[in-house]
């Protein structure tokens, strides 16, 4: 029995947490758990205080002792418990408990929902804000297996007590959007910030599983975080699923490729190869604790003022078959990328890019937001232990190879540049292929769209076959050319 919504009353288009609460009370159908740890049963507390409670809450509960919460849910084998491993638990068994105790026959209509969260708020000494795991098992018919939303949230206040009413109105905004916007899944990752702004958390990670959301690509409701300024970064790995990028960087040296992927070509394969290579060369760098990051910004994913969905599917798609994690950021500044992988480690960290990237880094317009200009922003960039891998590029005018040896920059630029180059900062890829050098993605693009043959041979192998097999970047076999 799907939820109807006759005799419902009508409710603003963003409606108070109040209202929210108090109209998932008043659903006769609607019945479960709430089980908190970290903040104190704050989303709990707001359907106890809008009023009808007592039909909807089976049942309230904290276990703030580990030795409790293992008691109930199993110890952890890293001695952590604010993680998603941990959430997992909590959902699981809540729900085997709804399930065991209440009588189906009983109780044919309802649905049941298990919510759970584990969290830390900012420590005393003010230094780290907090982040928690959020998240629900909801039915949304008796006779349909489970639904699934988990989420990872960072908090930005700097007090505690504000942190956790913060929690409690994320809560609510999730449990209501689970059962009264689950039809929609864009609009529900937006409601989550109903009654709440940017300012008072970050959700970085968001994955919908079960039934209803069958048809759903997580990688997709990545992007609405970020379009929805909910974030400044989000990440997915080869099996499509989203990644925490925290859990993902912790402690680890880094290599990010920048790129539009628009297709993947053989370019950039061999700059990603060639860059980790020497990498990995490096002496304070370590291949187990290596992350390598195929990043998009957000202005790459945009056209004609828009960012287009299907197109930003069609790159992560073929980035995914590759074994890639791929990250997309709102950071068009590499010293804010550099800043933001710093969020989680003190390791060495590595860029790769063209020589004609690496041209653009050098030009002071891109930094006149700030105060420092481009010292400033460079302060930042080669503060931290990194090191720029430059990819050659072939000037067909002059028949030359650009190298960072005879790239040239802006005349005012000429010593800042020689200073990171002549310390070792700027790095060349010498064992370049020059038969590839002339590729270009949008070259490719063109030839698909139009129809034209030989754009397979620029491409890694196996791309070419996804793209057909899956229509990729509008190909068509109608289209193509003899």
């Amino acid at each position: 029995m799907a939820i109807s919504l006759k005799g419902d009353q009508e409710i603003s288009s963003v409606p108070t947490i109040k209202s929210k609460a108090l109209r998932i009370n008043l659903n006769r159908d609607i019945y479960g758990t709430f089980a908190e740890i970290g903040a104190g049963q704050e989303t709990a507390r707001n359907f106890f205080r809008s009023g009808a409670a007592s039909g909807t809450i089976a049942k309230a509960m904290s276990a703030y002792d580990k030795d409790f919460s293992d008691a109930i849910y199993g110890m952890e084998q890293d001695n952590r418990y604010v993680t998603q491993p941990r959430l997992k638990k909590m959902l699981g068994h809540e729900i085997d408990l709804m399930e065991d105790r209440l009588s189906r026959q009983k109780h044919p209509d309802k649905l049941f929902f298990s919510y759970a969260n584990t969290v830390t708020t900012i420590d005393f000494a003010k230094q780290f804000k907090g982040h928690g795991w959020v998240g629900i098992r909801f039915q949304l018919d008796p006779l349909e297996g489970y639904n699934e939303i988990v989420l990872h949230l960072r908090f930005k206040e700097t007090d505690a007590r504000l942190q956790q009413e913060t929690l409690g109105i994320l809560g609510v905004n999730l449990i209501y959007g689970a059962f009264y916007l689950n039809d929609n899944p864009k609009d529900l990752v937006k409601s989550f910030y109903d009654n709440l702004s940017n300012d008072q958390l970050e959700i970085d990670m968001i994955n919908f599983a079960g039934p209803r959301f069958m048809y759903v690509d997580n990688r997709l409701m990545s992007l609405q975080l970020l379009k929805n300024g909910m974030t400044n970064a989000v990440m997915f790995g080869p099996d499509g699923n989203n990644l925490l990028p925290a859990q993902v960087l912790y402690k680890k040296n880094i290599l990010a490729l920048r790129g539009s992927f628009r297709p993947v070509t053989k370019v950039n394969m061999d700059m990603y190869e060639k860059s980790k290579k020497m990498f990995l060369a490096e002496k304070k760098v370590e291949e187990s604790k290596t992350q390598v990051i195929f990043e998009i910004t957000l202005s790459n994913l945009t056209s004609e003022g828009k960012i287009n969905e299907r197109d930003f599917l069609d790159r992560a798609e073929l980035l995914c078959s590759l074994g890639q994690n791929v990250m997309i950021t709102s950071f068009q500044q590499y010293f804010k990328l550099v800043e933001y992988f710093s969020e989680f480690t003190k390791e060495r960290m590595g860029l790769t890019m063209g020589g004609q990237n690496l041209i653009e880094l050098f030009e002071e317009k891109y930094y006149r937001n700030l105060s420092g200009g481009i010292l400033e922003a460079f302060g930042k960039l080669f503060y931290r232990d990194l090191k720029v891998y430059t990819y050659p590029y072939h000037d067909t005018e002059s028949d030359e190879y650009i190298t960072i040896e005879n790239l040239q920059v802006h005349p005012r630029m000429k010593e800042l540049y020689k200073f990171f180059k002549n310390n070792g900062k700027l790095v060349n890829i010498d064992d370049f292929d020059k038969d590839i050098l002339d590729i270009f993605s949008r070259t490719i693009l063109k030839m698909i769209l139009n129809g034209e043959k030989g754009w397979e041979d620029m491409l890694p192998e196996g791309i070419s076959d996804t793209i057909k097999q899956k229509r990729l970047f509008g190909y068509s076999r109608t289209r193509v050319r003899k």
